[in-house]
């Protein structure tokens, strides 16, 4: 019996040193390729018929969206560590009513995770982020986050939100175009940037402002051309 539970126990640990090396490999992976597709992206697909979606490298996104994405999302984006540790507590603070995720976990639950508020997600979240900041630079996980975050019901990425919401490219947004994209995040389901209702063009009119604040106090300093 002895022998079965030090052979289990031999197994287990080698497994998880396996399970872990494999996840090394994957985010260095991911942190010079293109992502394929997520799991997200396949269940709205598997769902939906078909997704939009085509990968741009940052050079082919209007800075512009890159601004309004922090604003909106992620202020100290270049100051923290993949947490934002007063944003966790005013989340908790307020409860429900906000969230306290940081771009680089968002990018980290959609790039290698799944969504759903499971303890199993969040504890693996926890772990994978410092994980990917120690890795990536800031600049790669925006790029990762821009082209992998849903702007509409199965349109994923910059690239395609610019075309399907305003028949553009990425590279050609405007400043109030990008602020809208950004204000639908994070319920694209339930907000629209091409016909927004009158919350979502109050909201993209501050994250214009809170883009511009962003590039006048230095804090798009770490992803910035």
């Amino acid at each position: 019996m002895r022998r079965w539970a030090r052979a289990f126990r031999r197994w287990l640990w080698r497994s998880l040193l396996g399970a872990v090396a494999l996840m090394l490999v994957w985010i260095l992976a991911y942190g010079v390729l293109p992502v394929p597709t997520t799991i997200y992206m396949q269940q709205e697909r598997a769902r939906l018929g078909a997704v939009e979606r085509d990968w741009v490298p940052m050079e082919e996104i209007a800075p512009e969206l890159a601004r309004a994405a922090v604003a909106a999302e992620d202020a100290n984006f270049c100051l923290h560590w993949g947490f934002d540790m007063d944003a966790i507590r005013a989340a908790i603070a307020e409860g429900a009513a906000r969230g306290g995720s940081t771009i680089s976990q968002q990018t980290v639950k959609n790039a290698f995770l799944w969504h759903g508020r499971s303890w199993v997600r969040k504890a693996l979240e926890a772990v994978v982020t410092p994980v990917v900041e120690l890795v990536w630079s800031k600049r790669r996980v925006l790029e990762v986050y821009l082209n992998v975050a849903e702007f509409a019901p199965g349109v994923f990425g910059a690239e395609a939100a610019a075309q399907h919401h305003f028949g553009v490219s990425a590279a050609e947004l405007t400043s109030r175009q990008a602020a809208l994209l950004a204000a639908v995040l994070p319920n694209p389901h339930i907000r629209n940037a091409s016909a927004p209702s009158s919350f979502v063009a109050e909201r993209a009119r501050a994250i214009q402002d809170g883009a511009a604040t962003i590039r006048a106090d230095g804090r798009d300093d770490c992803f910035a051309n």
